[in-house]
Formats: C-alpha cells, sequence, structure tokens
C-alpha cells in the first residue's frame, strides 16, 4: 500500500524557529550542542521534537483560523473537548472521560510546577526513576524540592524495569507524598506493561502517594506494545492520579503550547485547577485549541499511524546499526517515544575516554545527540531518530567513522 504522506522529505529549519537548529552554538538552555567543524553539516537529535511535517489536517485547520481576521477573547469549544473524549477513547481506552474532568495547560512542565507547588512544601521529596527526563529533575530544583530517585534496571534481555522493592524502600525511607511517573518512559522508550503499572501503582497506594502521570508519549507506541492509560489501571489508581497529555510530541507542535490534564477525583482537581488558575496562566490560545481539533480529526489518526511505522524503521534500523558497529555500545530497541538512549560505558572504559570527549566529538561532525548525564545516568548519550532516514544514515555513518574508528 502507497503511503500519503512523505516522512523522508528534507525539510530546511534553520530560520524558521527551530530550538534544534538555530540553538546549536548558543547558551540559552545550558545544554545546547557546540557548532561543527567548518565542512560538516548539523543533524539535529537532541531536543525531542521532529523533522517531518506534521498532519495536513493541522495546517488545514489553522488556516481556516486564521482566515478570520479578529483574535480577541474567547471560550473553548465543546468541540475541543469532544475531540479530547474521542481521542483517548478510541486510541487508549479511556471511560467515563468528561468535559468537566479535562483542564487545558500551558505546557506539560506547567501543569507539573502547580501539582508540586499544591501538594508538597518547600524541601519536600518527590519520587522519580531514573534514568529521568532533565524537565523533571529542572522543574523540582526551581520549586526547591527534592529528588529521590529509583533506578531501573535491565534484564537480561536488555528491557528496563523497574524496581519495586527499591521503589517501596526509597519512598518510606524519604516520606515521599508525590511521584512523578512517566509512561511510556523517556529516554529508555519503555512501555509499560499492564502489569508493571499495575505493581507500581500497588507501591504508591500502599504508601498513599498523589501521581503525576506524564503521558505526553502515550501516542508514540511501537506496534505490538500498548498504552494503559495509569488512570485506568483500577479504582485507586482513578483516584489518585494527575494525567498529563498534550498533541506537541505526536503532532511536532511544542511551538504552540497546548497541553492538558485529566484528573478524575473532584478534590484532587479542585485543588490543582484553583492553583492552576491564580495567576491566569493558563489561557488557552485560540490557533493552540484549532490546532489540536484539526491534530485529533480523523486525518491526523492516519497521519499517525504510518509516522508510527517510519518511526520504527528508524528504531530498528539505529539500534541495529549500533548493536552491529558500535564495539562497547549498546542500545534497547524502545517500544515507544522516538529515542534512542545509548550506553557507552563499554566504549568509553575501552578508549580511556571521557563521556564529555565522546559528546564533543560527536558535536564536531555534526551529530548533535544530547548528554545522558542531564537525564541522571552516566555514560550515555540520548538520540532523537524523528528525521529522514537518509539524515539517519548519514550521522549513524559518521560517529561510526569519525568518533567510533577515529579516523581523521
Amino acid at each position: 500500500m502507497d503511503n500519503k504522506f512523505d516522512f523522508d522529505k528534507i525539510i530546511e529549519r534553520k530560520g524558521f524557529d527551530a530550538a534544534a537548529i538555530d540553538g546549536i552554538g548558543r547558551k540559552v538552555w545550558g545544554a545546547e550542542p557546540d557548532s561543527a567543524l567548518p565542512g560538516f553539516s548539523e543533524i539535529p537529535m537532541w531536543v525531542a521534537d521532529m523533522n517531518f511535517e506534521t498532519s495536513p489536517g493541522i495546517t488545514a485547520a489553522l488556516e481556516k483560523r486564521i482566515s478570520h481576521p479578529l483574535y480577541g477573547y474567547f471560550l473553548p469549544s465543546d468541540e475541543y473537548y469532544d475531540s479530547i473524549i474521542r481521542w483517548q477513547k478510541e486510541l487508549h481506552g479511556f471511560r467515563g472521560l468528561e468535559k468537566k474532568h479535562i483542564g487545558y495547560e500551558n505546557g506539560v512542565h506547567g501543569c507539573i510546577i502547580t501539582c508540586i507547588e499544591t501538594l508538597t512544601e518547600p524541601g519536600d521529596p518527590v519520587f522519580l526513576h531514573s534514568p529521568t527526563y532533565l524537565g523533571f529533575l529542572s522543574d523540582l530544583r526551581c520549586t526547591g524540592r527534592r529528588s529521590v530517585l529509583s533506578p531501573l534496571k535491565q534484564d537480561e534481555k536488555g528491557i528496563w524495569r523497574m524496581d519495586f522493592e527499591d521503589m517501596d524502600k526509597k519512598i518510606k525511607e524519604n516520606g515521599v507524598q508525590l511521584v512523578i511517573f512517566c509512561s511510556p518512559h523517556n529516554p529508555t522508550g519503555r512501555v509499560w506493561e499492564r502489569w508493571e503499572t499495575e505493581a507500581a501503582m500497588e507501591v504508591f497506594r500502599k504508601n498513599d502517594c498523589t501521581v503525576i502521570s506524564d503521558e505526553i508519549w502515550s501516542d508514540l507506541v511501537l506496534p505490538g506494545h500498548e498504552h494503559i492509560p495509569t488512570l485506568m489501571i483500577n479504582e485507586d489508581a482513578h483516584s489518585r492520579t494527575i494525567g498529563l497529555y498534550a498533541p506537541s510530541k505526536t503532532f511536532n507542535l511544542a511551538g504552540l503550547i497546548g497541553s492538558y490534564h485529566i484528573i478524575f477525583d473532584p478534590s484532587l482537581r479542585r485543588k490543582i485547577v484553583r492553583r492552576g488558575n491564580v495567576t491566569h496562566y493558563n489561557e488557552m490560545n485560540v490557533l493552540s485549541m484549532h490546532a489540536l481539533i484539526g491534530a485529533y480529526a480523523p486525518e491526523g489518526r492516519e497521519w499517525l499511524r504510518e509516522l508510527l511505522q517510519y518511526l520504527e524503521g528508524n528504531l530498528r534500523y539505529a539500534s541495529d546499526f549500533i548493536n552491529s558497529n558500535f564495539e562497547g555500545c549498546r542500545v534497547t530497541m524502545p517500544e515507544g517515544t522516538y529515542m534512542l538512549f545509548m550506553d557507552c560505558s563499554g566504549f568509553l572504559k575501552k578508549r580511556g575516554m571521557s563521556l564529555d570527549e565522546f559528546i564533543k566529538k560527536g558535536w564536531d561532525v555534526g551529530v548533535k545527540f544530547q548528554d545522558g548525564r542531564a537525564f541522571a545516568w552516566e555514560d550515555a548519550v540520548r538520540i532523537n531518530v524523528a528525521l529522514p532516514r537518509s539524515l539517519l544514515t548519514e550521522a549513524l555513518e559518521r560517529l561510526g567513522k569519525y568518533v567510533i574508528n577515529g579516523q581523521p
């Protein structure tokens, strides 16, 4: 069957508001890669956005709304809420989801900050798994909270697993009352099986923890795997979980800003909404609303199906290439997301090289991956493979030639 959408197309992003390109060589966030040496083009593999055109339905929805020349105060439409309810029911099996359970958020981080400040005090501990998304650690630092990390472990097949005994121990020892749970998991790409999320939620139930479940990657699950919303695990999870979602990762809409929470418990919902509304920060953008409606339309579903096929091909190609050609480096094929988390420890030890040197060598030849230490993990890098296959191939070949094999 012929594909309708072209993910092989290379799109010029320089000068078109793309942090992944325009941020190279600058120091704004503090994690920007250095510029490449002369003669090497920049291949962006560090920022978690995609180098693909978004669904045409989104562009059409925005163009239709922009054609009306007034952009004043507005009210979120029923179509906005109906689009979310339909999407979550059809893709992820949500039951009983109503408009009242859904709240707009100016980004997942904004809601996490609201939850942290509502449910904890400065100095309080918050539980996470490591490696963990670097943004969570930043959220905790800027609110004066303390992170409590339970390392994931890799089994004999290299699959990342939660250590439930260690989780329970760390939560008890530190008096944790709030958890940030990432599902699917970034940066490892694990899509938790139902029994795993059930076991995790049982640990959280026994310790009476409220759970922030970041499910921004939930649409990007590869064939053969299934995302189970934390809120849908059981009745207890239904009442103690704050689910966070957005079309931004799925459809490359981060620049428009527009996330949402799902909270079933009325008391918990009142607390979070009241705190989030205090500063008037959570004011929806009219174009963000129409972008979501366009994304969650039938054409968006069709676009997503083709995207997942392409991403699976990229992830499998990259995983096989690294494990076959990069001696001392290894990755586990992700089950979701478009990120690889590459362990470089064997290579670094063998070559007597530091991770800083490894990263710099990659950046010098234009391969812009990300330092894994920012994710609370040593001797690893995170690699975004959501780019045309030709660029992915070029990036891996450069790494093999100039970094792994050290050719001049």
